[in-house]
């Protein structure tokens, strides 16, 4: 039988065993003390196991599920995606003394020119209440010789399938700094022999932080379209945690006047 699946005579027998201990409770105060004592005993030990089950799925129920892709998004999306790391576990959770150029999953690199690496990268379970996704990914800075440092998240090909200059990308993240430091957003599109490239400043004294790029004023060439990423580039992250909680895109294109 497979586990998660209760059969008719389970179901039937727990009924019988709910129903037994409901009697044996209304029954306490004139049951024999010899009988209530071996119940008080019997009773102990399965509250035991229940308040186990209780914590242990109350704490399982409560956090997000692993692999959701959902989040708000704006109307008229033809494209939405949140990236594998902050969507499901990777295999490799961690980076400890993380080099130039070095991956954590498929998707997201870490640049940086440091000399001696202070870095280092991890994937952590999110847990809060406001989270949607199931992951996010922490990093701490320590020491920092270099002059720039950098996450490069790589899109899928469904990013770039169809896309025009007309379309608006939006980048929402959540962002938790153990001190200020300044975090921009620069959008890369290849097309043809040319990276077209949009900067922007992450607002992060706003509550809902969000980014948008609006393609319409780029001189993107919509027939060469190869590919699409995004630098997420610290300022002074020296000495420093920053945990993103969450990073989520989405494609639309924008109204008609």
């Amino acid at each position: 039988m497979r586990q998660g699946k209760t059969s008719v005579m389970q179901y039937l027998y727990q009924k019988a065993f709910g129903r037994y201990w409901a009697r044996a409770a209304r029954a306490a105060e004139v049951t024999q003390l010899s009988t209530l004592k071996g119940q008080r005993l019997r009773a102990r030990k399965l509250r035991q196991h229940l308040n186990t089950l209780i914590s242990v799925s109350e704490s399982r129920l409560a956090l997000p599920l692993i692999g959701s892709n959902s989040f708000p998004k704006p109307h008229g999306t033809d494209w939405s995606w949140r990236p594998a790391l902050w969507r499901q576990p990777l295999a490799k959770f961690g980076l400890a003394s993380a080099q130039n150029k070095e991956m954590l999953g498929d998707e997201v690199t870490l640049f940086h020119d440091c000399h001696v690496s202070e870095l280092t990268l991890r994937q952590l379970r999110n847990t809060r209440e406001a989270d949607l996704a199931p992951f996010g990914l922490r990093m701490d800075v320590f020491r920092f010789d270099g002059s720039f440092l950098s996450l490069v998240i790589d899109f899928p090909f469904e990013s770039v399938d169809g896309l025009k200059r007309n379309h608006l990308i939006r980048m929402n993240t959540i962002v938790e700094l153990e001190k200020p430091l300044e975090i921009f957003a620069r959008l890369n599109i290849k097309h043809g022999p040319n990276t077209e490239q949009i900067v922007r400043e992450l607002p992060l004294t706003e509550d809902e932080i969000m980014v948008e790029f609006d393609l319409a004023y780029s001189k993107l060439n919509e027939k060469r379209v190869e590919k699409m990423w995004i630098d997420l580039i610290f300022e002074g992250p020296e000495m420093n945690q920053v945990v993103l909680r969450d990073v989520t895109f989405s494609r639309r294109p924008r109204a008609e006047f």
